[in-house]
């Protein structure tokens, strides 16, 4: 490396200054005061120009031009992201940020109290200030969620735009155009003004809008309408990695066309004026799934048309991320709702926000079609058997404190997550939402349902989709009591907090939860697919990797209580080398055989063999029915009419 004598590096130094005034930072106060977001008009447009052409390196390069007067302007980056419920804005992805006025360059300081904050000085008669910056996407999944490919490309507004501190994102207007490589495809909830070529110029929306409203884009591309002859359009997009990836049956169709229908008859409104599905088969394209008021962005394996299993039924995704059109977008929890993106949020009712739309997911997959109800009850399984031996946790953290795991641990993965916890208000939300709606089902002689609640919660205002309606707790349990009166506040609080169990609406609605030595059809699918982990999570209390690295030990399991932890390796068990079928083997011979299981394990450079005492055999979680009880799962499973 080249090193200046150390004399006159001060003289360089000074020089470097003078000649790049935007790395002359010295020119900005230490700090500035972030202005705090008020409810009026930003006067002008953001016009945002995105070149997204680079696909070999990856690189998105943005010119942002921003109405602005002399003195102070203060930028914001997106920092707190609706969808992801946490301050993680990808600001490490930004780039050669560069600010110009009137052809010359302008210093910048970023805030160092909020470094998601760009502070610039505007100078005398400049009206405006243009800002370039690239946006350099993930080239591996170690560095976040892979967004361009050769054949793929999601664009999200909130990774791209700096915006002007001191209003409402809804106060701001802007304009996008997109420049997309040659060949490709897009799709998003905004209207195309124009195009030229490969650029494509949206028209005006409200800088929220603009958020909230993502681009899938693409060489293959296959647009199915999913409300034919509707008033209200609704559009399932597909873009794949190849074109035979898009083919569907129409029988498929016919399944996401009766989702659609289900999820209006549920909620009786619609909180759109036209819906678009953005949805990517890809291998390399990483998966998503991203709510939006107007659209969502879902991602999955390539094969999810062309080598679907009857058994296990299609993914819940897209059901999921549609609901949430109604529950989380149009109508949102208070303290979930912000002025702009770099206000906190607060995550206290992502049990209803998130858990009640993981209920409806899977209810409407079912009504739909999409899964039998055989499946539908499969995954319930699954769910349930959770809560009931694998959620240690529990006895330490209530349901209600995971609702600010999104921002304690941004989404990272847990080591030993049945003891640590993590999100469980999705899963252990649908269960209290089943519970609920057996309740009401009860109480009311199987006159009202959850599906009550929900027309009169998310169901108002048919056709409003701009204004959102915010939400407490204290209108849950006022609108749960119209439905059927009882002490609602006692029943969320008590599951909630740790005062009672979760798995109650299993047997409320008429089945309960066994174990079996074989998984059920839904599992035994799932176990197929790629990457899948090998589950002896309810025998021994471990699963294990393709690659034979121990991915979860259950706290306090009999693996665990053996000295096994996850991230080992799993080598040889009693004295043959580890495959699947050789632990199954090993774990059914156990059941009559008195010595231990013998796991021989690598953690770093050491090896050692530990003995595993059990003798349960191999359990799985299966639902059957309990005699002489109603049947409410298969109510609630029902499509309807």
């Amino acid at each position: 490396m080249f090193r200046p004598a150390r004399r006159l590096l001060p003289l360089l130094c000074a020089v470097a200054l003078a000649t790049h005034p935007a790395m002359a930072q010295d020119a900005l106060p230490a700090g500035g005061q972030v202005p705090v977001a008020t409810d009026t008009p930003f006067a002008g447009t953001l016009a945002i120009h995105v070149d997204a052409t680079d696909l070999a390196r990856r690189i998105i390069r943005v010119r942002e031009e921003i109405p602005a007067r002399p003195g102070r302007l203060t930028l914001l980056y997106p920092q707190w992201l609706p969808g992801n419920h946490a301050p993680s804005g990808p600001l490490d992805k930004l780039a050669g940020i560069a600010f110009t006025a009137n052809g010359s360059r302008l210093a910048w300081r970023r805030d160092p109290l909020d470094v998601f904050a760009f502070h610039v000085d505007v100078p005398a008669g400049a009206t405006s200030v243009t800002a370039e910056y690239q946006y350099l996407t993930p080239t591996d999944p170690a560095q976040g969620r892979v967004v361009m490919t050769p054949d793929l490309l999601n664009l999200q507004w909130n990774a791209l735009v700096l915006y002007p501190a001191g209003y409402y994102a809804s106060r701001i207007d802007a304009a996008a155009t997109v420049r997309y490589p040659t060949g490709f495809a897009a799709a998003t909830a905004l209207e195309v003004a124009s195009t030229s070529g490969d650029s494509t110029v949206y028209r005006n929306v409200p800088l929220d809008v603009l958020v909230d409203s993502p681009v899938y884009a693409g060489r293959h591309r296959k647009v199915i309408d999913l409300a034919p002859g509707a008033k209200v359009p609704v559009r399932l997009n597909v873009f794949a990695d190849a074109a035979k990836y898009l083919e569907a049956k129409p029988e498929q169709v016919a399944a996401h066309r009766r989702m659609v229908q289900q999820a209006v008859k549920l909620f009786g409104a619609q909180h759109y004026d036209h819906y678009d599905f953005l949805f990517s088969l890809s291998s390399q394209l990483a998966g998503n799934g991203l709510e939006h008021q107007r659209s969502s962005e879902n991602g999955l394996e390539p094969a999810y048309f062309t080598e679907h299993d009857a058994k296990a039924g299609f993914s819940d995704l897209l059901a999921h991320e549609y609901v949430h059109s109604w529950n989380g977008k149009f109508r949102r929890p208070k303290d979930l709702w912000t002025p702009n993106f770099n206000v906190p949020m607060q995550d206290t009712l992502l049990w209803v926000y998130e858990g009640q739309t993981q209920y409806w997911g899977n209810v409407l997959t079912g009504r739909a079609g999409l899964r039998s109800k055989q499946a539908s009850l499969d995954s319930l399984a699954l769910v349930a058997a959770s809560y009931t031996e694998n959620r240690p946790g529990l006895a330490w953290r209530a349901v209600q404190d995971t609702t600010h795991d999104p921002i304690i641990a941004s989404r990272r993965a847990k080591s030993y997550r049945s003891y640590q916890l993590a999100e469980d208000y999705y899963s252990a939300g649908q269960m209290i939402w089943l519970e609920a709606d057996a309740r009401i089902r009860a109480k009311s002689g199987g006159r009202k349902s959850l599906d009550d609640f929900a027309r009169a919660f998310f169901g108002v205002d048919d056709g409003i989709w701009k204004t959102q309606r915010t939400y407490d707790f204290d209108e849950v349990v006022r609108t749960l009591d119209s439905v059927v009166d009882d002490d609602w506040a006692t029943f969320l609080r008590d599951r909630l907090d740790g005062r009672a169990p979760l798995t109650g609406g299993i047997e409320a609605a008429g089945w309960r939860l066994v174990f079996k030595d074989e998984p059920n059809d839904f599992a035994k699918v799932h176990a197929k697919q790629k990457n899948a982990s090998a589950d002896f999570i309810y025998s021994l209390g471990l699963s294990i990797a393709p690659d034979a690295k121990v991915s979860e030990v259950r706290w306090d399991s009999p693996a665990f209580n053996a000295g096994l932890g996850t991230g080992m390796t799993l080598v040889a068990v009693n004295d043959h080398e580890y495959s699947k079928d050789v632990l199954a083997d090993a774990i059914k011979a156990a059941k009559d055989d008195p010595a231990p299981i013998r796991l021989m394990v690598k953690s770093f450079d050491r090896y050692q063999t530990l003995a595993v005492d059990y003798r349960g055999g191999m359990r799985y979680p299966h639902l059957e029915r309990i005699p002489g009880k109603p049947d409410l799962l298969s109510s609630i499973y029902a499509a309807r009419r």
